[in-house]
């Protein structure tokens, strides 16, 4: 009986374990200490992708654990990349092209989490999405705004530190960008294996190999970068993605 129970909740504990490290994640980046947040995203990374891998293996597949999926993700991978976007917002009050907004751009920034949770319903009735995603699944989203955010802060001082700060409107232009991306139609590839044959695997390989070559070029620059290139070979790929 133990047994049993173990193996039909273990991985609703990986999930629930997500949402505890997302959760973490989100009140460190309220309280400026993006470096334990960073960590708390890498945590819940893992622990996203081998909740499922481990329902799929012990066939403990489960209604329960398909609505603790989504409600983990929300918070880590919803709530927090809108924070970051909040955060990155903050500094310019209610300004924009020199006019006074009657309300402050931070709040613009929680589109992200709301267009987040309209992907998370739209996935859980789509029926479609098995072997790939339609638009940008959350958690390379939160990954794309979290690199930007986090390129920002003291720790990665560089020459075009400005090129983020110096207009909100480019901001705002990323944060319509990363919305429209979480709900559009373009097909992005996921790393479930339909086979293990090499040519049916040829855009996962390309994405691994090239994601590998861009960390190794830029480093901790190249994680953005990384997203961007998710998106570029997902493109080209389109035909191919079934």
């Amino acid at each position: 009986m133990f047994m049993n129970f173990f193996k039909n909740n273990l991985a609703n504990a990986f999930t629930l374990g997500n949402l505890f490290s997302g959760t973490i994640g989100v009140i460190n980046l309220i309280e400026g200490r993006y470096d334990i947040t960073a960590i708390c995203i890498v945590i819940s990374l893992v622990l996203d992708f081998f909740d499922g891998f481990i329902a799929r293996a012990l066939k403990s597949n489960s209604n329960l654990g398909a609505q603790l999926d989504s409600l983990a993700d929300m918070v880590t991978f919803g709530v927090l990349p809108g924070i970051a976007m909040y955060k990155m917002l903050e500094p310019f009050g209610n300004l924009l092209f020199g006019f006074n907004l009657p309300f402050e751009l931070k709040y613009f920034g929680l589109l992200i989490t709301l267009f987040s949770c309209l992907r998370l319903a739209i996935f859980n009735i789509d029926e479609d999405q098995k072997y790939y995603f339609k638009g940008l699944n959350t958690p390379s989203n939160t990954i794309l705004i979290f690199g930007i955010y986090i390129l920002t802060t003291p720790y990665f001082p560089f020459d075009n530190y400005t090129f983020y700060k110096s207009s909100s409107a480019i901001l705002i232009l990323i944060t319509i960008f990363s919305s429209w991306l979480l709900i559009s139609p373009i097909k992005m590839i996921a790393m479930k294996f339909k086979s293990m044959k090499w040519q049916d695997n040829i855009p996962k390989i390309v994405l691994v190999l090239g994601a590998i070559l861009i960390l190794i070029i830029f480093k901790f620059y190249g994680i953005p970068l990384i997203i961007l290139y998710y998106i570029l070979v997902s493109l080209i790929f389109q035909k191919s993605l079934k």
